[in-house]
């Protein structure tokens, strides 16, 4: 069944308060809402929310509209094949941590010691070309690389490629969720691609009361890269599902937000171990 998508595209800073809007505006395990990046060059990030029917959409649309100025959200019918159809050409690839990531026209290409990752999502986030993505990678090769997790979880997975450097790296269950079910969809493409299926779990979940959480128990690793807005928002949740002493990757995060939500952690006692730099993104490690 089609999907209908209500979104709005703005720079970084408008695109957050607009996603508060429409958290503000709308039950969020009801009606999915997103923030991803369009374009990192020009300051483009749109904002999302998912509906099932056409009166609900025409409802939504107005009452967004009427909530923010000089702002419109289109309306988008997204068929159920949108997400296989675009690939990656004319990326080039990635050497992050142990980690080379790339597409399938770079799949013939030495990966020099690396773990090759193929990458061939179109809707979902996610390719390693991000300083968020690559700092991530970063970071995973090192905490993995001082004692391997035993429970993990990506939390917004997009295209999955995190779970499946958990999964290859440290042969331990991941499971991978997004509030989009077609980034859903291509993470677990993506990671039979990539022969990773029989360690990555993934599933929809809309928020983290969702029961996917409850029946997967405590993690001992957790990584969520999204943005800091929703990353601090999360924070008492996280706690909850973290397993004392588990590891928080997060990244998403502007240099200049990095203590904003090292804050909102360690209110949930949640302590500062590192925090790396890449184009101007930050990746931090905190641990529980």
């Amino acid at each position: 069944m089609p999907q209908l998508r209500l979104h709005c595209a703005a720079p970084r800073a408008e695109a957050e308060r607009l996603y508060a809007v429409v958290e503000a505006l709308f039950d969020e395990d009801a009606f999915p809402v997103s923030i991803i990046e369009i374009d990192e060059k020009a300051d483009i990030h749109e904002v999302s929310v998912y509906l099932d029917d056409e009166p609900t959409a025409d409802e939504a649309a107005r009452r967004l509209n009427e909530a923010v100025s000089g702002h419109a959200f289109a309306r988008e019918i997204i068929p159920e094949t949108d997400w296989v159809a675009h690939v990656l050409e004319g990326l080039t690839p990635v050497e992050a941590g142990r980690f080379f990531v790339h597409g399938s026209h770079d799949r013939d290409k030495p990966a020099r010691g690396r773990i090759p990752i193929e990458i061939e999502a179109g809707l979902a986030f996610g390719t390693g070309h991000h300083g968020t993505t690559a700092g991530c990678l970063d970071m995973l090769t090192r905490l993995i690389a001082a004692g391997k997790p035993r429970r993990a979880l990506d939390l917004g997975t997009g295209s999955g490629v995190l779970a499946i450097a958990i999964a290859k790296l440290a042969k331990v269950k991941v499971l991978a969720t997004d509030i989009d079910p077609v980034a859903t969809r291509v993470a677990d493409a993506n990671a039979r691609l990539n022969e990773a299926a029989q360690f990555v779990c993934a599933a929809t979940a809309t928020g983290l009361d969702s029961p996917v959480f409850a029946q997967a128990g405590k993690f001992d690793l957790i990584v969520a890269n999204i943005l800091a807005r929703p990353l601090m928002r999360l924070a008492p949740k996280m706690a909850r599902i973290a397993a004392p002493g588990g590891a928080l990757v997060l990244s998403g995060i502007l240099v200049s937000q990095r203590r904003q939500v090292i804050a909102a952690y360690a209110g949930q006692s949640s302590r500062h171990v590192a925090t790396t730099e890449r184009e101007g993104w930050v990746t931090i490690l905190l641990r529980r």
